[in-house]
């Protein structure tokens, strides 16, 4: 299983509307990622978005994780990535 950060920069589903089921998305936040899209956080498969939106049942607006820097929004929001919940 792997998280939502991962999924979201996961190069194979380029182009892609991804839906997530799982009930907590969000929760955990999102790392630090360095301002050039060259470096590949550790967290993540590749340094941009590769969705074309994101759909989930439930999203969380609090975050709590150690390594957390902003929230799920935030970081879509950033991208330009559109997301659904509910």
């Amino acid at each position: 299983m792997v998280g939502y950060t991962e999924s979201l920069t996961d190069p194979s589903y380029e182009g892609q509307i991804l839906v997530l089921t799982y009930p907590l998305i969000g929760n955990y936040g999102v790392p630090e990622r360095p301002a050039s899209l060259d470096t590949r956080p550790a967290q993540f498969e590749s340094s941009p978005i590769h969705v074309l939106a994101l759909v989930v049942g439930y999203y969380s607006e609090d975050f709590s994780h150690f390594l957390a820097n902003s929230s799920l929004g935030a970081w879509l929001k950033e991208n330009g990535i559109p997301a659904l919940f509910g």
